[in-house]
């Protein structure tokens, strides 16, 4: 009988609808095991046992909740389990499982996040499935490391590497994951993985090196100082004044081509707002970037040369959440940025 650990931490997954509106409940959570072992998709071979560190809905996840799953998660004997799901709320999703991907990177066991679109109650929700979905890939693949499990719009439950998933997009509620590719899927009970050059293989999964940094619970410090930016045509870069209370970094988002204002002079330039950062004593970091050696354009030159710092490769979600464990662990700013842009802890760079 395999042993499994269920992380409850609320999300629309653990929620019900009350009055007008949907919010957490501290029977909703689980709910979600009663309404699993009383479906056909329960497995007979897996016994399930549960913890609840947290209970919200996941767009009021803060830095210190992320801390206190972390800890209840390093707290566990999980050398009892041969795997772990965490349920969350699907808003924040993709910040969560990179952060538990950096922080877990060295688990030798699987360590799954899922969601649900709608509360279990809803006959359109997909919470049940994702969850089932999650426990067979554990009790299939057996594969350590971090992952998300989620249903698309077709029907197909996806599998994603923790540090390869983007935030689900409105209207649709669908996650993505740089230049498309997934980690697999699931069909029949069984993982098939996606066989493709940036893909790792299974194998090389079960070969990996633990993380290049070690933590304890009640050390753990995460930096909310940082500023995330998105550019849009008209963004007046004078709004954001840090003369009375500066962050320890800004993280700005780029359009796809890897590009964003760098007129030279004014409100809108970037360049100007980057070289003000500077005088500061703010680094400015740019991302995505999918590689610095490929022509960029002049633009992106601009900003590289008014002091950006590029962090290629990496999803933004990935790149917020690695900001705030580096600039958490070290005060020395070229720690940190050495931390960002050199080191690898869980296939967070998306290459051949």
């Amino acid at each position: 009988m395999k042993q499994l650990l269920v992380v409850f931490t609320g999300g629309t997954i653990g929620s019900l609808k009350q009055g007008e509106g949907i919010d957490v409940n501290q029977s909703g959570s689980y709910m979600l095991i009663d309404v699993y072992s009383n479906s056909s998709e329960k497995r007979d071979d897996v016994a399930l046992h549960a913890v609840q560190p947290l209970n919200l809905l996941s767009e009021n996840m803060t830095t210190d909740d992320w801390i206190t799953l972390a800890e209840a998660i390093r707290g566990m004997d999980l050398s009892q389990y041969e795997g772990l799901v965490i349920t969350h709320g699907s808003d924040t999703l993709a910040y969560s499982a990179a952060l538990i991907s950096y922080l877990f990177a060295d688990s030798n066991i699987p360590i799954v996040l899922t969601a649900s679109n709608y509360p279990l109650a809803d006959e359109r929700s997909n919470g049940r499935r994702n969850f089932a979905n999650a426990i067979d890939f554990i009790a299939d693949a057996q594969l350590p490391g971090v992952f998300v499990v989620y249903e698309d719009d077709k029907g197909v439950p996806l599998v994603y590497l923790g540090t390869r998933i983007t935030q689900a997009i409105s209207f649709t509620d669908q996650f993505g994951s740089p230049y498309g590719i997934p980690y697999g899927a699931m069909a029949g009970r069984v993982f098939n993985w996606l066989e493709h050059d940036r893909n790792p293989k299974p194998e090389s999964l079960r070969l990996a090196q633990a993380a290049s940094y070690n933590w304890e619970p009640k050390a753990l410090r995460l930096e909310h100082g940082i500023v995330y930016i998105r550019p849009y045509p008209g963004l007046n870069y004078s709004y954001y004044d840090f003369s009375s209370n500066q962050p320890k970094a800004v993280l700005h988002d780029l359009h796809h081509s890897g590009t964003a204002s760098a007129i030279e002079e004014g409100p809108h330039s970037l360049v100007q707002f980057i070289e003000r950062c500077k005088e500061q004593g703010i680094d400015v970091y740019i991302c995505p970037i999918r590689n610095r050696s490929d022509a960029l354009y002049s633009s992106s030159l601009r900003l590289i040369e008014a002091g950006a710092i590029v962090i290629e490769k990496l999803s933004v979600e990935a790149a917020l959440t690695k900001l705030m464990l580096a600039y958490g662990l070290y005060e020395d700013k070229e720690e940190a940025k050495a931390f960002v842009t050199q080191t690898t802890l869980y296939y967070e760079h998306n290459e051949v």
